[in-house]
């Protein structure tokens, strides 16, 4: 539009005549004026990009703002609750010492009363282990002879078991033995672990003698020849008679006499014709005392062999 304005004033500058100077100098400054729109636009698109580069800058600088305009109210809520806190913890604080020194100032005798209490109950407890220890000291002693006990114990019983079995099976060979005199006034029985031959009267003696018979003699004699091996018993021969009492003048004048003499005719017989040990065999007289049958004198008048095994080991063991 400007060049338009140039062109039409030349145009009539020219029809009108114009001196050539004057038309020089119009068109010179049109020359100028040119060249100053031409920087003037220059300017322009170098303004309106540094405007459009602000406007960028300026919207970033906003963006950063609000964001830090609500970090800083999401800072300051939070400062505002910690400094409440702050504020409480600090009022608690001195309410804490105000009461600690009420404490410290009127508890001093309250503080010694517990400290003695603390001392008796942690000497109490001091006693407490100490006979707690000599309780587990006395129990593990006690563990101990319990143990031992126990061992011997089963060893007792062992024993007792070998002797029940070693006694059954002399029993059975003493009763095999005399077998043929069984129902003549004879029988084997074992009790309380001990062995008894009952001999009744009849089968040895005549009514008052002390002089054993053949038949019962050779009774006996099957019976030492069992027992002969057996070195670990105790034999004792008992005489029993009946309530009858003697009515001769001579040796036996009584029953109790009559009883020791028969079991001493016993013990010669069973010595006499056998290995057996003497120190093993011992007589006893039970005169009329000891009936098995009161009203069967025949049964009264016995002998009775009681075999017993040598416990002498057991006792030990058991006294141990």
């Amino acid at each position: 539009m400007y060049k338009s304005f140039i062109l039409f004033a030349a145009l009539i500058i020219a029809t009108s005549c114009v001196p050539a100077k004057k038309y020089q100098e119009l068109l010179a400054k049109s020359e100028q004026c040119d060249s100053e729109l031409t920087s003037m636009k220059d300017k322009f698109l170098t303004y309106e990009a540094q405007n459009k580069e602000l406007k960028a800058k300026v919207d970033l600088l906003e963006r950063s703002i609000s964001g830090l305009k609500s970090d800083t109210t999401d800072i300051g809520a939070k400062l505002r609750t910690i400094r409440a806190k702050y504020d409480k913890l600090v009022s608690l604080n001195e309410a804490l010492e105000t009461n600690y020194d009420k404490l410290r100032l009127s508890g001093a005798k309250e503080t010694a009363v517990l400290s003695a209490e603390l001392e008796a109950k942690q000497l109490e407890l001091q006693q407490k282990e100490d006979e707690l220890m000599r309780l587990e000291q006395t129990l593990i002693a006690r563990e101990k002879k319990l143990e031992e006990q126990e061992k011997k114990l089963a060893e007792l019983n062992e024993k007792l078991a070998a002797q029940e079995k070693a006694t059954a099976a002399l029993k059975e060979r003493v009763s095999e033995a005399l077998r043929a005199f069984e129902n003549r006034g004879l029988t084997v029985e074992e009790r309380n672990g001990k062995i008894y031959v009952s001999l009744e009267a009849k089968l040895l003696f005549k009514s008052g003698s002390t002089v054993v018979e053949a038949e019962g003699k050779n009774a006996l004699i099957e019976l030492a020849k069992v027992l002969e091996s057996e070195k670990d018993l105790e034999i004792v021969v008992e005489g029993h008679t009946d309530t009858d009492p003697l009515k001769g003048s001579t040796h036996p004048t009584n029953n109790w006499e009559l009883s020791v003499l028969r079991a001493t005719s016993v013990i010669d017989i069973l010595v006499a014709n056998s290995q057996m040990d003497p120190s093993q065999l011992m007589a006893a007289g039970r005169s009329e005392y000891h009936p098995v049958d009161p009203n069967d004198k025949a049964k009264n008048r016995r002998i009775e062999i009681i075999i017993s095994p040598d416990l002498d080991a057991l006792f030990q063991l058991i006294s141990e």
